[in-house]
């Protein structure tokens, strides 16, 4: 019998949800007042989360490693978010959300959370408006929407460059105020370390006060991680700098099973690397594919700035490859397209490993509808320049100033350069369809678990589902659980479990000073993203993927003989910390490596080179691969393969084509 039991409710795609909603299991209000919800992460999950159960009456206590929840790397999320509204009259609909969504995955997605996710996403804008998110308008005060790749419709709701942001913010209010009401309590620069199981449920974490170093056991009836990706595991990356795996990687080590953990994506829309001395990358959203062309110049190694060559030497080789979509095709595919153009010789810049994002067709198109708006019959070429930079800084100004004082190049003047990166993890730990681990009562909502984007997340989706999670799903699939703990009082943490689990961290960080090495955690974190970024990056291959898995074996034995932390445990110490993250991935680059081998297919942001079309495009399996890889930790870094069938009844799996 398999251990995994997705739980997905049944009845056609379209009845599953609201006959879940209307027969989930429920807890009174004056019940709900005993049962204590731990919540991992203050990011969009989080806090949303948070906010939402401590509204419906439980005990809540939510715990970030920042000094504040406004702090979560979801900041950092710039350009927009979905929702099925159909605001543009283009033809959408929840239908061509699900679609676009499974499509975008490359048919490696649960039907059954996609379409729920496509089901709440209007909710979620109405939910962000009523908060007073200020989601961009058009003139007459309709909320605005633009397009993002993988899709043919404009579905994409923002608030210029700085979505992700304001939408924290929102849901940050939330949150405030039901700290302010005393509902929720919030330990910020705290970080979990360690998740307290007994008799097989998740009953609480252990956690260390980040300022003093003093370990703090913490029960709940329910634990909620809501801690963000790993695209960290490969040092360089669009990720903040402290996003790790640790909590979900504890989590995995108490038997939470790791679902797809080779599934990684690479944006296309990132400044290029400068130096070896970079500890993390810039994304530019990829909002700015609405509007900019992406080129490089026809003549492979021209020196030439780009203003000086003209249009009919240039390739705008997305437009060209993918005359459908164009510069929209999903991320997957514009990044290996652009790795393709800079392998070949046909790079920009002074590495070579870059492309041109311009702006000068849109800025020309923008000049003149705003000078036929304004009665400016015959506008002079400067005039139309003018006007067209004043609508581009409109809708993404503080993307352009960014990118000027990153690089110090004026992109409305010469175009941007890109290259992919790092950037998000569709894998993370397996969920069933109400949130909820392997592990009874630990649940994982937004990027931590890996369920609604398959094999490449669609861009303006992440959000999305960090909000739909933490505001619309967790509120009625924890009832199914907590229903049944009504009578579980509140454990103390003197129990031998919580005694026993702090003993564990308490180890582990008495380890760290006793090795008393030569070399820093980074000296660690970058080696290992070398190795992950060359043998398991944008490509994969057989001997690589053999080499890597090797190679990290031995950096992970060297590290436990030669790490050096320094300063005390008991005191304000970013390096153990660091060491604590780096401990954790790498471990987790090794299954990556493992199941990415094991993948013998081609699938979104997963491109073995073994596995690949004659014009270069990811070649499936469905026969053999039409599966999530949900892997058990067996201990001793070694792991077991299940697997969890995936059944396309609502959608007709076809090959993925953008043409």
């Amino acid at each position: 019998m398999s251990k995994l039991d997705s739980k997905i409710p049944e009845g056609s795609i379209e009845q599953k949800w609201s006959k879940y909603k209307s027969s989930v299991a429920l807890v009174n209000p004056a019940n709900k007042r005993s049962l204590e919800i731990i919540v991992v992460g203050s990011g969009l999950a989080g806090s949303s989360a948070a906010a939402s159960l401590a509204e419906m009456g439980y005990k809540v206590k939510v715990f970030c490693f920042q000094d504040s929840p406004r702090r979560a790397h979801s900041i950092a999320a710039q350009g927009g978010i979905n929702a099925a509204k159909n605001y543009q009259n283009d033809g959408d609909s929840t239908y061509r959300l699900f679609y676009d969504t499974i499509k975008g995955g490359d048919y490696r997605a649960r039907e059954g959370n996609v379409h729920r996710l496509a089901e709440v996403s209007a909710s979620i804008i109405d939910q962000c408006v009523a908060q007073g998110v200020p989601l961009a308008r058009e003139y007459g005060g309709m909320l605005s929407n633009r397009s993002f790749g993988g899709t043919q419709v404009q579905r994409t709701f923002y608030a210029a460059g700085q979505t992700g942001q304001q939408l924290l913010l929102g849901a940050y209010s939330a949150l405030e105020r039901q700290i302010g009401l005393g509902a929720v309590e919030m330990y910020s620069r705290h970080e979990m370390l360690e998740v307290v199981t007994i008799e097989g449920k998740a009953r609480g974490i252990i956690a260390r006060d980040l300022i003093t170093g003093k370990l703090e056991r913490h029960f709940g009836h329910a634990v909620l991680l809501c801690t963000g990706g790993y695209g960290n595991v490969f040092y360089l990356s669009t990720n903040a700098m402290g996003s790790n795996v640790t909590a979900a990687w504890k989590a995995h080590k108490k038997g939470a099973f790791f679902g797809n953990p080779c599934y990684t994506q690479i944006h296309p829309t990132c400044i290029p690397v400068s130096g070896d001395h970079q500890s993390k990358l810039t994304l530019m959203s990829e909002s700015l594919r609405n509007d900019g062309r992406i080129w490089v110049p026809k003549k492979a190694g021209d020196t030439r700035k780009p203003n000086e060559i003209p249009e009919e030497e240039r390739d705008y080789y997305l437009e060209r490859r993918y005359p459908a979509f164009g510069n929209l095709v999903p991320r997957d595919v514009a990044s290996r397209a652009a790795k393709e153009r800079c392998d070949a010789g046909f790079g920009v810049g002074a590495s070579k490993m870059a492309v041109y994002l311009d702006y000068k067709a849109a800025i020309d198109r923008y000049g003149k509808t705003k000078a036929k708006t304004l009665g400016v019959d015959n506008p002079t070429p400067a005039q139309l320049r003018d006007f067209g930079k004043q609508v581009v800084e409109e809708k993404y100004g503080n993307l352009f100033e960014m990118y000027e004082q990153i690089t110090g190049e004026n992109p409305y003047e010469v175009p941007m350069r890109i290259y992919p990166a790092v950037h998000y993890t569709m894998g993370g730990l397996w969920v069933d369809y109400n949130l909820m681990t392997t592990v009874p009562g630990m649940y994982a909502l937004g990027e931590a678990n890996f369920s609604d984007h398959g094999a490449n997340r669609l861009g303006a989706s992440a959000l999305m589902q960090g909000l739909a999670d933490g505001y619309f799903v967790i509120p009625y699939t924890i009832g199914a659980y907590l229903a049944n703990e009504i009578r579980t009082k509140a454990i103390p943490t003197d129990h031998e479990a919580f005694v026993n689990a702090e003993k564990e961290v308490q180890s582990q960080i008495d380890k760290f000073f006793a090795i008393k090495g030569t070399k820093s955690v980074d000296h660690f974190h970058k080696r290992l993203g070398k190795i992950m970024w060359d043998k398991c990056g944008m490509a994969r291959n057989e001997k690589g993927l053999k080499e890597a898995i090797q190679e990290i074996r031995a950096l992970r034995e060297e590290f436990w003989k030669d790490l050096r932390v320094t300063g005390e445990p008991n005191e304000l110490n970013p390096e153990l910390e660091k060491a604590g993250r780096v401990a954790d991935f790498l471990e987790l680059g090794e299954l990556m490596c493992i199941d990415a081998l094991n993948r013998n297919e081609s699938c979104g942001g997963h491109f073995r080179e073994e596995f690949q079309t004659e014009e270069g495009e990811a070649n499936r399996d469905d026969v053999n691969y039409s599966y999530v890889a949900a892997w058990e930790n067996k201990g001793n870094n070694g792991w077991e393969l299940h697997k969890e069938e995936l059944k396309f009844e609502a959608i007709k799996i076809a090959a993925r084509s953008y043409k």
